[in-house]
């Protein structure tokens, strides 16, 4: 049976932006008729009809930055309910972190996390690699077999590569499979052991805090490795604002670099840890309003590239305890896009641009397909910019539930997420 979605706005940047129908045929997008289609094909037998008039239709988006769990951490998420939060959540495509058990090191785990993906028959999964054998920092993992196996990227993600020689062979090696490299920059020793932002709030708390440095101090070095190498390099949730004038400088210099960053850089600060609210607790950590307002800035000007959630799922038992031994992280594939969607509302993003940061840069950054033309996979999502909905863990998906938007009254949601012409969610 055909598909037609109908009289909504179609927003694929660099290609169409406009009020379109489109006919869907063996999971690929057959048309796109731009001045409405024939009354005739619309009252067919065997078309499908989806009204979309008032609402946005999008490539998939695609989040390039997860944590599926999966093998290893069943009881936090499993690959099937994350993909079906990410469904949920209007992604067509997750890139999960190698950090599992065992670490995604090899062409065997990269393949089983695939496997489990295509069963669940919700999002595509493209896997990101570990960097070192072990994610121990000591040995580069074999990056030809990782790359025929399916992986999109290396990255150590939660786990920085002290080693800089190792850094740069990374970058190298990377390079010849035309792969990036995806930093998790952190300076271990700047952080100490801490737990929060370190400021004025973390005095209060009496918490061992992490300053900027930490972060800034590893993107200027990964930016300078790059330099060298000339390989393509990804700076992992960017959340203060030196990392930002870092990126921003490199990028004029001609340096081979992009990065991402997640909305809770660009919507929470260490405000939200009063009362040590573990749910607020991550790594790299909330920052302060000045680290916000210059992420919002680095997302308007296109310095950072992308949108992506470090969807972090956590059992109760690992965020339920004081607030310097819980787990660093939280979830957020079924709240991204609505939260995201505020930046559009301020207007410091266009939904165009917001669509760019979601779902075409994530794509160009990993050597993925994505868009809405002729022939292409029918991998879309149809967003309603006017619900309004109170955020509840109750109704995720995901196994987990540590979120900070518990409660939060959001507008803009996903209503239909499509992969391959199969409806994998629909509100």
């Amino acid at each position: 049976m055909r598909i037609l979605i109908k009289g909504g706005r179609v927003i694929d940047p660099g290609h169409l932006d406009g009020i379109s129908d489109i006919i869907i045929e063996d999971g690929k997008v057959k048309d796109i008729i731009e001045n409405g289609i024939d009354d005739a094909l619309s009252i067919s037998d065997d078309i499908k009809i989806i009204d979309a008039a008032g609402k946005y239709v999008t490539p998939g988006l695609i989040d390039m930055h997860v944590h599926l769990r999966e093998p290893g951490f069943e009881y936090k998420e499993t690959i099937e309910t994350g993909c079906k939060a990410a469904a949920a959540g209007g992604f067509t495509a997750v890139c999960p972190m190698p950090n599992t058990d065992p670490v995604n090191d090899g062409a065997e785990v990269t393949r089983f996390i695939i496997d489990k993906a295509q069963k669940a028959g919700a999002a595509r999964v493209f896997p990101v690699a570990a960097i070192s054998k072990g994610q121990k920092g000591e040995g580069l993992c074999n990056y030809g077999e990782l790359k025929d196996a399916g992986a999109v990227a290396f990255s150590d993600d939660g786990l920085p590569v002290l080693n800089s020689n190792l850094m740069r062979r990374s970058m190298e090696c990377a390079k010849q499979f035309n792969i990036p490299v995806i930093s998790h920059s952190e300076d271990p020793f700047l952080a100490n052991g801490g737990s929060m932002n370190e400021g004025e709030i973390s005095a209060k708390l009496g918490l061992q805090g992490i300053p900027n440095a930490c972060e800034s101090i590893m993107v200027l070095r990964d930016i300078a490795l790059s330099e060298l190498t000339g390989a393509a390099l990804h700076i992992a949730h960017v959340s203060t604002r030196e990392s930002v004038t870092a990126i921003r400088d490199a990028k004029k210099r001609g340096v081979n670099v992009t990065a991402e960053t997640a909305p809770h850089y660009f919507t929470l600060t260490d405000e939200a840890v009063v009362r040590y609210n573990t749910h607020a607790k991550m790594n790299p950590p909330l920052r302060t309003e000045a680290d916000r307002m210059a992420i919002c800035e680095g997302l308007a000007d296109g310095t950072l590239d992308a949108i992506a959630t470090d969807h972090a799922p956590h059992a109760p038992i690992d965020k339920d305890v004081a607030f310097d031994r819980a787990a660093n992280g939280i979830i957020g594939l079924e709240t991204s896009l609505p939260v995201s969607l505020k930046l559009v509302e301020k207007g410091i993003l266009s939904m165009y641009e917001l669509v760019e940061k979601m779902s075409k840069n994530p794509a160009k950054i990993l050597g993925l397909d994505s868009g809405l033309s002729k022939g292409m996979n029918a991998d879309l999502t149809i967003i309603d910019p006017g619900l309004i909905f109170t955020v509840s863990s109750e109704h995720f998906r995901s196994l987990a539930i540590n979120t900070p938007f518990e409660g939060w009254e959001l507008k803009g949601k996903a209503v239909l997420t499509m992969v391959g012409g199969i409806i994998v969610f629909e509100s």
